[in-house]
């Protein structure tokens, strides 16, 4: 039985009213308990820092050489907050409502309405650190519109707010570090999950640089490792980013929920060729200031400047001229593809659209221009070789997060004591699409807010008890099953490099469980999955030996995590037999737009693992409040 562990209150008191509740642990006692933190992005550093400064003991790993490194240094366009300092109307409400509907109802509403609470302090917070948002010319933090909503609540630092707030909760962390509260584990990737007696006790983790195997234990363990877009190969996330530790916890019995919740970046650079092993993002802040079209005729040859105004499609500000440009992501990502499809496609490839400035280049100059998105035209440049304040940018959908992940209750427990998720690694928040802006402030308030006042809860019960042995069979036995898979893989020796397999896992998934999905084509890649899965695991070649640096190795393991992910994925894009936000099945939609089904499927798919190629289901059923179900419509 799933229990969300909601207080029986009113929304709006509920958050309240959890923390004057709950369990507290004295100071002298939080020394005596130690906390494993795998991941340090936003969600990882800042949970390490708050609570090593509460007290408690931190051992935090990361698979970086340092965790600047992590995926969250990535992130371009800002973090959301409902300050309302453009006095244009926003609200903890406003904010609530949006992400509820921008998640096409699928969001759970109390979390939901506790991120958007506690969003507030998150600003503050980074001010403190010295974040340097940018600022109005009288000193005052300013905002900018992200797609689905119609005010300006966005907090940003030109086009490298993750980078920002990173450096924030990294100082915080290396404070703590060389205050001795943090042990920092860098070059170390969790391979296994040590469970005893039920609960979450420590973890089976590989130095990358050595090979060797390590033994830590602890009285939680916290999942702060990010989202899996990189199961299609072809994403905007950091090469690096994997499932792994995520998948490990579901198979020891982490239920995983909504896994087929992935979000497509409509603003990204086009793939280039098959040579090419990650994507990049253009901020959806672009949007703002950028139209987006195609050429009204088809195989259209004139350069963009060449084509007059009268000939010009700006079909998002035409199919949606409430919202224009900034629609959210899932929707406009569906109409990209679908004027490419058509045959409105640009570039030698015509799976792509422009972005254009000529508009906001005439009326504000190039130089206000350049102070808002000066880094990301120059990476454009770099990466294309075109001048986008010349030329328009060509876009095109790409892969970018993942909503789904480990279920967790209120308290961001997962469905094995002891064991927490945190940040994109859990599902709790964003339902079916995640609006622009709001993965930052998810991370932040679940690392700076939300586990440190409710891990009390469940380590409360725990003092007294030391950290577990090391030397106790139930860590003997995880540490065999990792050698035994690592020796495994090692030994096949086969024709086919692990990229190889990557790559065709990422073609299946693109084909049959991305942008557009059916029943059919959802049918034929489980069967091509379960395919490849055997193939792999006859015929992949990985050079080297397992005791000693082996990236290739390393690569393997995430390879053949992703592959049964995939497949989990596809089970419950087939079983959701329904279209919301980013889960377009074409057999349910009207006037083109996503057609619900609140009647059977206003609930969160929730999976436990039971055998290979087997999961039960189990759904978390959405009741709301404050929201209520409307079609959701942009127009």
């Amino acid at each position: 039985m799933l229990d969300s562990k909601i207080p029986p209150v009113p929304l709006a008191q509920q958050w309240q009213t959890y923390q004057e509740t709950s369990r507290l642990i004295s100071p002298a006692n939080k020394r005596q308990l130690e906390i494993i933190i795998i991941g340090t992005g936003l969600a990882g550093a800042s949970a390490a820092a708050t609570l090593a400064e509460q007290g408690y003991k931190v051992k935090a790993f990361c698979f970086q050489d340092s965790p600047r490194r992590a995926h969250s240094i990535a992130a371009q366009g800002g973090i959301n907050a409902a300050k309302n300092y453009q006095n244009d109307g926003d609200s903890v409400q406003r904010l609530f409502y949006d992400t509820i509907k921008g998640g096409d109802y699928r969001s759970r509403e109390a979390n939901v309405y506790r991120l958007a609470t506690i969003s507030t302090k998150i600003i503050d917070h980074c001010v403190a650190q010295g974040v340097p948002f940018a600022r109005e010319y009288g000193g005052l933090l300013s905002n900018r519109s992200f797609g689905g909503t119609q005010v300006q609540r966005t907090f940003y630092a030109a086009g490298q707010t993750g980078q920002q707030l990173l450096l924030g909760a990294y100082q915080a962390l290396e404070r703590q570090i060389s205050l001795g509260n943090v042990t920092m584990y860098t070059r170390h990737e969790m391979l296994e999950l040590v469970k005893i007696d039920g609960k979450a006790r420590g973890i089976i983790a590989r130095n990358l640089v050595t090979g060797e195997l390590e033994r830590h234990g602890g009285h939680a363990v916290l999942l702060c490792s990010g989202g899996y877009s990189n199961v299609f190969y072809l994403s905007t996330n950091a090469m690096g980013s994997n499932v792994s530790a995520t998948w490990k916890a579901h198979k020891q019995g982490a239920a995983f929920a909504n896994p087929c919740f992935t979000q497509i970046h409509p603003t990204c650079i086009p793939v280039a060729g098959e040579h090419q092993s990650k994507l990049t993002l253009m901020s959806e802040s672009l949007r703002n200031d950028g139209r987006m079209w195609v050429p009204k005729n088809l195989d259209e040859q004139r350069a963009a400047a060449d084509i007059p105004d009268s000939e010009r499609d700006y079909f998002l500000e035409r199919r949606y001229p409430a919202y224009g440009n900034l629609v959210p992501r899932d929707i406009a990502s569906r109409a990209v593809k679908e004027v490419c499809d058509a045959g409105y496609g640009v570039g030698s490839s015509h799976r792509a659209v422009y972005l254009d400035f000529a508009d906001t280049l005439h009326r504000d100059g190039r130089e206000l221009l350049q102070n808002k998105y000066g880094n990301l035209f120059a990476m454009y440049t770099q990466i294309t070789g075109e001048d986008p304040y010349t030329v328009p940018m060509r876009i095109y959908p790409a892969v970018h997060y993942t909503m789904g992940g480990l279920w967790v209750d209120y308290e961001l427990m997962t469905t094995i004591p002891g064991l927490y998720c945190l940040g994109e690694a859990n599902f709790s928040e964003h339902g079916a699409n995640r609006l622009g802006a709001s993965a930052l402030m998810q991370g932040l308030a679940d690392g700076y807010f939300v586990i440190p006042a409710t891990i009390s809860n469940y380590l409360a019960a725990e003092i007294g008890s030391i950290a577990p042995s090391r030397d106790r069979v139930e860590f003997s036995q995880a540490e065999e099953l990792v050698r035994e898979r690592l020796d495994r893989l090692i030994q096949i020796q086969g024709t086919q490099t692990v990229t190889s397999f990557h790559q065709r896992l990422g073609k299946i998934m693109w084909a049959h469980c991305g942008i557009i999905r059916t029943a059919a084509g959802l049918q034929t890649a489980i069967q091509q999955l379960q395919a490849l899965q055997t193939e792999f695991w006859q015929d992949v070649k990985i050079p080297g030996t397992v005791n000693t640096l082996n990236p290739e190795l390393d690569l393997a393991q995430r390879v053949a995590d992703f592959l049964e992910l995939g497949e989990l994925m596809c089970v419950d894009a087939l079983h959701r037999q329904e279209s919301c936000g980013c889960h377009f099945r074409t057999e349910f939609q009207t006037a083109g737009e996503a057609q619900r089904r609140d009647d059977e499927y206003a609930h969160v798919a929730v999976w436990g693992y039971t055998q290979e190629h087997q999961w039960e289901f189990y759904p978390e059923a959405l009741k709301f409040e404050l929201a209520r179900f409307s079609q959701r419509s942009y127009r």
